[in-house]
């Protein structure tokens, strides 16, 4: 039967004769959560959140099937030790309708973990340095390539022996299949380069490799960039003649379409792009290859997510299959909402980066800054209902208390949330005011629907007080009443013209056409100010209390960014402390050098310096005696991501 509003996202499909049930997959996307290289109980509730959640199929993150490369905190296929794993994770894709694909990798030059501390030996086709990752490859001898193509197959059958119903292979994001194609990085004179054909021979020794393990029954794909972005990369053409190739050679069952390389700054920004890109641009790329790839079906993915969205890609034949990643961190049951027609229900990724591709970066397993639950699958992936309800009473409408209010009430509870402004959502409201961050603000639109879903009483306008509070006769009040903006005590601040950051944000300051924006955090407030005071005509100096404007943020975030402030002409300067000022300049002092940095002819000081957390209330309803918790920046200052966080954990404990 066709779906009425998503007929092209819910019609089944075959691969390799297997049935898959709809149109929507998750890519492999690394978790963190592998445990010594294999999979856990932790990876294993993770998969099987989204695989409830009504996907069709899902990829396994990569797995390392080469000793030239195992880094710790990858996942591996090098040995028989990994069939436990990648065998509970097909029976739970058999048990719930799901097909799971493994993928096998290798990185080629752009090798950037390591195994003890040391920087490991990179392997490439040539020995062409990354930007990215300043990695000089050695150069791979004939006998180590054959030892690798080898090996894929070798990981591939220990896959297939798993259970699993097909296999794909990497030559996405400038990793080593790809830099065999790519005649820029390939500068070999032997039959692996030189000629198209040379250039394709790794990659199709790699997948006969595959199939000759795997047999005929099981599915065999291939991911890859169609364009990488950047200018050593693999461009779209070169890209529709490689997949017109393969495709003709009848061994792979589909083209998985991604953009981007982890190989330089503009390409790594393409891989996971964040709410600055187009929401579906892939699908532009991913319908160019389609045009020359007529027997394999064509899959795409990156920055999908709304279903409404990938109903549009595949309707107007831009793929045959769409993937969709932080759709399904941010929202474990995207798809079952869509097939439901609850699409106001979809808790939308924002594209931030924070959580899910920031966590990974810095080692620790991905999550979401408006689904904490993801990744903490063991913790908090089943809401336990409360036996005895309380009146439970939450002071304070930013991230912190829409969540904790939401879980609160899921589990049970009568929950108010009381909120002294005429609008819920805090210091979101400010972020989604930014030039091109507008859709940060989807973080208080879908905490507020979880909240009216699960009966939440929200009143806004309304300030919580002792004398409030005290006769509603609660059980419990959760205090998220956030914090301000702190202003430094400094030599001449009374002389000068300062203002703060969130009074430019909200247009309510009068800014000068000459200014300093002094960044503390250096996160994304220094970052955002600056750039819209330059878009406002401004000349501006931005000033950061670190090493690099924007430290704190993903670094796709920060790179693109800081690209956005290079074009308008944005000066930054780095390891700067707040001194003091007068009324045309401000004083500061090198963090470590100790050297005053003076900037002259200033007509406006911008602060962007800490918070100051408003635990007023809390402080005064402690001393009554009554149960009361403390969450988000009102315990200390920090990001939406602590606040969601530590809202969740007081909804479920109260």
């Amino acid at each position: 039967m066709t779906h009425p509003v998503f007929p092209h996202l819910f019609a089944p499909m075959e691969l390799r004769g297997r049935e898959i049930r709809n149109r929507v997959f998750v890519p492999g996307h690394n978790t963190a959560l592998s445990e010594g290289g294999r999979i856990g109980d932790a990876m294993l509730a993770y998969h099987e959140a989204r695989m409830k959640g009504g996907v069709g199929m899902v990829m396994t993150e990569v797995h390392c099937v080469h000793e030239t490369y195992m880094p710790l905190g990858r996942a591996w296929a090098t040995s028989d030790d990994c069939l436990p794993g990648l065998s509970r994770l097909a029976r739970l894709g058999r048990d719930h309708g799901v097909r799971v694909i493994g993928q096998v990798f290798h990185p080629g030059r752009v090798a950037a973990a390591s195994i003890d501390g040391t920087k490991m030996t990179a392997w490439a086709p040539s020995a062409v340095p990354d930007e990215m990752y300043k990695t000089v490859p050695a150069p791979l001898t004939r006998d180590l390539i054959r030892d690798i193509v080898r090996a894929h197959g070798d990981g591939a059958a220990r896959m297939a022996e798993a259970g699993l119903d097909g296999v794909e292979i990497i030559s996405s994001m400038g990793y080593l299949a790809s830099q065999f194609l790519n005649p820029r990085l390939n500068r070999r004179d032997d039959d692996y380069g030189g000629s198209f054909a040379n250039r394709m021979r790794f990659v199709r020794e790699v997948a006969a490799a595959i199939r000759s393990q795997v047999g005929d029954d099981l599915i065999v794909g291939l991911r890859i960039s169609a364009d990488e972005m950047d200018e050593e990369g693999l461009t779209i053409a070169e890209t529709r003649e490689a997949a017109a190739a393969l495709d003709a050679d009848g061994v792979l069952d589909y083209l998985n379409v991604v953009l981007g390389s982890t190989a330089t700054y503009t390409g790594w920004q393409h891989i996971i792009p964040h709410m600055h890109f187009q929401a579906g641009y892939p699908g532009e790329k991913s319908a160019a290859l389609k045009e020359v790839v007529t027997r394999m079906p064509v899959l795409v993915a990156g920055r999908i997510n709304q279903p409404q969205i990938a109903e549009d890609i595949l309707a107007r034949g831009g793929a045959d299959m769409v993937g969709i990643v932080r759709g399904h961190i941010a929202d474990p049951d995207f798809v079952k909402k869509a097939f439901e027609n609850r699409v106001e229900d979809i808790r939308a990724c924002i594209g931030c980066d924070q959580a899910c591709i920031g966590h990974r970066l810095r080692g620790f397993a991905i999550s979401c800054i408006q689904f904490p639950e993801t990744g903490r699958e063991l913790t908090y992936g089943a809401r336990q209902a409360v036996t005895r309800p309380r009146k439970v009473i939450v002071a304070g409408g930013g991230p912190a208390g829409l969540k904790a209010a939401a879980v609160a009430a899921e589990r049970g509870h009568e929950v108010i949330l009381l909120e002294a402004a005429r609008q819920a959502g805090g210091q979101a409201l400010l972020a989604q005011a930014l030039p091109g961050r507008a859709e940060f603000g989807g973080i208080v639109t879908n905490l507020l629907r979880e909240c009216a879903i699960h009966g939440v009483d929200v009143r806004t306008g309304v300030s919580a007080t002792p004398e409030t509070l005290i006769p509603m006769n609660p059980d419990v009040v959760i205090c998220a009443t956030g914090a301000v903006e702190g202003r430094p005590e400094l030599e001449g601040m009374d002389q000068a013209h300062v203002v703060g950051a969130w009074a430019v944000v909200a247009g309510t300051a009068n800014v000068g056409t000459r200014v300093v924006v002094y960044d503390w955090h250096a996160n994304w407030i220094g970052l955002g100010v600056a750039e819209k005071l330059a878009r406002d005509g401004c000349s501006v100096r931005l000033a950061v209390n670190g090493p690099m404007a924007g430290e704190h943020l993903p670094m796709m975030v920060r790179d693109g960014w800081m690209g956005e402030l290079h074009k308008l002409g944005v000066d930054v300067i780095t390891y700067a402390r707040l001194y003091g000022c007068d009324e045309e300049s401000v004083f500061m002092q090198h963090v470590t050098s100790g050297q005053p940095i003076i900037c002259d002819d200033v007509e406006t000081l911008v602060l962007a310096t800490p918070h100051r957390r408003e635990a007023g209330l809390w402080e005064e309803l402690v001393e009554t005696g009554m149960e009361c918790h403390l969450v988000g920046d009102a315990l200390a200052p920090r990001t939406a991501e602590e606040a969601v966080l530590e809202g969740l954990q007081a909804g479920s404990g109260v």
